[in-house]
């Protein structure tokens, strides 16, 4: 019976039946979260050229937002265990994710904007701002919780089932969240801006100095680069912005929970590592490094393809065709368009 009541509170208004879309929204955008950053850390781990510091980072964005994506998939409000492990972890690499996008474009505004060298020297400064910024908030939100249920699936079924008053636990939610969250928005917000403003200068002169058959290919590729850029601070908003509306909703009507909000908090804020694993992660040098490996596995593969080809090859039109006109047909064939 008491079980009964606990879970009553905690989904509020929400049906069972809404409670079972919810999870099953969740599990799926977690599921192509946790693809797409498993696939950036794959590719980390597998290509040494793409061992860089810069990708390094995306690389550790990448295993925070795996590692999110993955504790928010065991994660299930009416399981106290579960709910536990889901919280307090998705708490911490969520709160992780987001610090290493500002490290991102710390790096990027440092190397292009002021033009410094030592970003590479800052790498310990980085661990210890994101990980140990993640620890204490993740800590003060399980003061400030009690014993209550924590983290992205179990904070959109929160209900009063706390000792400390809805106030306080509001309070506690966005500062522990929300203020980092929005911090990192507006940082990276501030820092694309400069880096774009700078470049787009920087390409008028070169292309001004430039002979005119030249002006286009460098217009063209810097646009490319700066509307890409452009996106990373708004993947944080599209994420959270949804679960900013439903925790303020939370606020003014604890009581009262509107499904179709809940549905787009949970599912933005779950498919959070796809997007940022596009965006940061799916650049051309990962797309050349894959290219090149399949290129040599076709390359070893062809030879041995080559004489069941030709012996199944029908001849069109009184035309004989071979396959050994062309024996190594590159991958930039296809993806070059």
């Amino acid at each position: 019976m008491a079980m009964a009541i606990a879970t009553a509170t905690v989904t509020g208004n929400l049906t069972a039946h809404d409670r079972q879309i919810l999870a099953a929204v969740n599990g799926v955008a977690s599921s192509l979260s946790f693809v797409g950053s498993g696939f950036i850390v794959l590719c980390y781990l597998l290509f040494k050229e793409l061992r860089k510091f810069s990708f390094k980072l995306v690389f550790y964005l990448a295993v925070s937002d795996m590692l999110c994506s993955f504790f928010s998939i065991i994660g299930d409000p009416s399981q106290g265990f579960f709910c536990y492990a889901q919280g307090y972890t998705t708490h911490f690499f969520c709160v992780a994710s987001f610090l290493w996008t500002t490290t991102i474009a710390f790096t990027l505004h440092r190397t292009v904007v002021r033009h410094k060298t030592d970003v590479e020297d800052l790498e310990s400064m980085f661990h210890l701002y994101v990980w140990g910024t993640s620890l204490v908030m993740t800590v003060l939100r399980s003061i400030g919780n009690g014993h209550g249920h924590l983290g992205v699936w179990c904070w959109t079924q929160r209900g009063q089932t706390w000792k400390a008053s809805t106030e306080d636990v509001f309070v506690v939610h966005f500062i522990t969240f929300y203020v980092p969250l929005w911090g990192a928005i507006l940082f990276n917000g501030f820092t694309y801006f400069q880096v774009i403003r700078m470049l787009n200068n920087a390409t008028r002169m070169a292309v001004g100095m430039s002979e005119r058959g030249y002006q286009l290919d460098s217009r063209v590729d810097s646009m490319k680069a700066l509307n890409r850029w452009g996106y990373y601070p708004l993947i944080l908003i599209g994420s959270w912005a949804f679960g900013t509306i439903n925790r303020i909703h939370d606020f003014i009507e604890p009581g009262h929970k509107i499904f179709w909000l809940s549905f787009l908090d949970v599912g933005m804020a779950a498919l959070m590592g796809l997007f940022n694993s596009i965006a940061y992660g799916l650049n051309s040098s990962v797309r050349r490094a894959i290219y090149e490996r399949l290129d040599l596995v076709l390359a070893r593969e062809a030879p041995k393809m080559v004489p069941w080809l030709i012996e199944n090859q029908r001849p069109a039109a009184g035309k004989r065709t071979s396959f050994l006109e062309n024996p190594r047909p590159t991958l930039a064939t296809y993806f070059d368009h």
